[in-house]
């Protein structure tokens, strides 16, 4: 080379599939809800459009969950109503949803992909599932737009299989995760952290192992702080696997939300969880949750931002300078 010519830098963009991950979704079956039902069904399809224009993951159609691994949470008259079909009316009206064969796949699907995730996270360091966060269902009964509990599910097969002791769930949907809270409130070895809006439903609140009521109207700044002050409790515990509930019904256009977060916000409480995940090794879960926004265009872009963020935390390629 002639004296006086700079060096050239060659840079490497070394792609590894390990870092590519693979997201599960249920789209494929879709509910036929009464017109002005308020449940957002075309979300988890737009958020899967929204991060396959991305180009960063690869995608799955989640496989239905075994009902063995439904029993170790569920009681099984209840799982074996719903599957056929024989719950009566109330019990019907309370979770949300009209009964059909459709509502039970997705349904499955909707564990299937929360436990196929599980696999990933324990693997990989995280895992997500564009569907799932059904925390309103209890052991008995579904509420909520929620019939089976997937994390409770994942949780107690990962236990049942003795592939880990303690688990912690980061539930920071608007709403108090009542179901989950319930089911594991005799569980020392879960925890159940639930940031929540104080004057939402549900209305009889459960007891989680810790429980953070917000008055309505809180904005980025104050959430922020308390999720950071909050946090290191989820540490002092020593979970060997973290389940992120990430509704983003906190956002400020949800019609059922009361808070006042905007995407940003949103994008960095998600940010916080991640990198101290990251950082302490402990793998995560990521399950999509509540997000009720109107447009629903909102809620599908800040879910589909919850992904993003996760990609950015563990990064979708590797880059290094040679020479």
């Amino acid at each position: 080379m002639p004296e006086g010519k700079a060096v050239p830098t060659l840079v490497v963009v070394l792609y590894s599939e390990r870092i590519l991950r693979t997201l599960f979704y249920t789209d494929q079956y879709v509910i036929t809800l009464p017109e002005g039902h308020k449940f957002p069904m075309g979300k988890y399809r737009m958020a899967r459009e929204m991060l396959e224009r991305d180009a960063v993951f690869l995608f799955e159609a989640a496989q239905l969950a075994e009902i063995a691994d439904i029993g170790r949470i569920h009681d099984r008259e209840y799982v074996r109503q719903f599957i056929n079909g024989e719950l009566p009316a109330a019990a019907m009206r309370k979770i949300g949803f009209p009964w059909s064969e459709s509502l039970v796949k997705r349904t499955l699907a909707s564990v299937g992909g929360t436990l196929a995730a599980t696999e990933e996270a324990l693997s990989r360091r995280w895992g997500g599932t564009l569907a799932g966060g059904t925390h309103h269902a209890f052991a008995g009964e579904g509420s909520g737009f929620c019939v089976f509990n997937d994390i409770a599910i994942a949780i107690a097969k990962l236990r049942a299989e003795g592939r880990l002791r303690r688990a912690a769930v980061i539930d920071l949907d608007v709403h108090q995760g009542d179901g989950t809270a319930a089911i594991f409130q005799n569980e020392p070895e879960v925890m159940t952290l639930s940031v929540h809006c104080k004057n939402n439903f549900p209305l009889r609140k459960q007891k989680s192992m810790i429980d953070v009521e917000l008055e309505a109207g809180v904005g980025d700044d104050e959430y922020l702080k308390t999720l950071a002050e909050i946090l290191p409790r989820v540490w002092q515990f020593r979970p060997e696997i973290v389940f992120y509930q990430s509704g983003v019904d906190g956002l400020k256009s949800d019609r059922l939300g009361h808070l006042k977060l905007t995407h940003e916000g949103l994008k960095e409480r998600d940010r916080i969880v991640m990198s101290a995940c990251r950082e302490r090794g402990v793998p995560v879960v990521v399950t999509m949750g509540g997000g009720y926004s109107d447009p629903v265009a909102l809620a599908a872009e800040a879910h589909a931002n919850t992904f993003r963020i996760a990609a950015e935390v563990w990064g979708t390629l590797q880059s290094k300078q040679v020479g």
